[in-house]
C-alpha cells in the first residue's frame, strides 16, 4: 500500500469509529477490525482499544458514553472550527468555506450536518485525500487539543485521535506552540449568530451514502 492508500483506509476507518454507536456501526465491527489489522502499527494499534470497548459494552451504555463525551463537554467537541474560532461569526465563515469545498468535490451534506465534524472531514479525506489532508492540516491544532483532552479523561475514543495524528505530518515548533496556546487559553469568546452544534441524530452516515 502507498502512503496515500494507507491514509485513505485509516481515515475511512477512523470516520466510522467517530460515528454515533448505533446498530449499524456495531454490526460493522468485524469489517473495521480487519481494516485496522491491515494498517501500519502506529496507525492501527491505537484503534484496537475502542474496537474492543465497542464489542464488549452494551449499546445503551455506549450511546450514553458517546453523548456525555461529545455533546456535553466542549473541550471534546468534534467540530474542528470551534477550536480555532469558538462560537464567533468567524466560525460561520469557516463552515461556509468547508461547505463550498465539499460542494466542489461533488458532496452534498444534509441540512442538519455541519461540515467541520471530524468524522465528516475524515470521510471527505478518505475520498479526496489531497484536499482532505489540507483540511486536517489546517485544523491540526483542534485535532491535537481534542486528542489531549480525550487522553486526559481516559476516554475510549482517545485512540481514534491518536490514530488520526499518526497519519498527519509531524508537528513543527510553531504548530506545537499553537496547540499549547489553545489548551491554555481555550477557544475565542462566544458571539451571537453562529450555527449550533448538531445533535446525535445528525451524525454522519456511513461512507458511501453521500454522493
Amino acid at each position: 500500500m502507498t502512503r496515500t492508500d494507507i491514509r485513505r483506509a485509516a481515515w475511512q476507518t477512523q470516520s466510522l469509529l467517530l460515528n454515533y454507536p448505533d446498530a449499524a456501526l456495531l454490526t460493522s465491527l468485524p469489517l473495521l477490525e480487519r481494516a485496522t489489522a491491515a494498517l501500519p502499527l502506529a496507525v492501527g494499534a491505537p484503534l484496537r482499544p475502542l474496537l474492543s470497548h465497542l464489542a464488549s459494552t452494551p449499546q445503551v451504555r455506549l450511546a450514553s458514553e458517546y453523548v456525555d463525551t461529545f455533546d456535553h463537554r466542549k473541550r471534546f467537541s468534534p467540530y474542528l472550527t470551534y477550536f480555532s474560532h469558538g462560537d464567533t461569526r468567524a466560525r460561520g465563515m469557516a463552515l461556509l468555506r468547508l461547505k463550498q469545498l465539499y460542494r466542489g468535490a461533488g458532496w452534498q451534506l444534509d441540512d442538519g450536518e455541519l461540515p467541520d465534524h471530524l468524522a465528516v472531514v475524515l470521510e471527505f479525506a478518505a475520498t479526496e485525500p489531497e484536499r482532505g489532508l489540507r483540511v486536517l492540516t489546517d485544523y491540526r491544532a483542534g485535532v491535537e487539543v481534542m486528542r489531549s483532552a480525550l487522553r486526559e479523561s481516559g476516554s475510549p475514543w482517545a485512540g481514534v485521535l491518536d490514530s488520526v495524528s499518526a497519519t498527519l505530518p509531524a508537528l513543527r515548533g510553531s504548530d506545537s506552540d499553537a496547540v499549547a496556546r489553545l489548551i491554555a487559553a481555550g477557544p475565542p469568546g462566544e458571539e451571537v449568530g453562529t450555527e449550533p452544534f448538531a445533535p446525535p441524530a445528525h451524525m454522519p452516515r456511513p461512507i458511501g451514502d453521500r454522493r
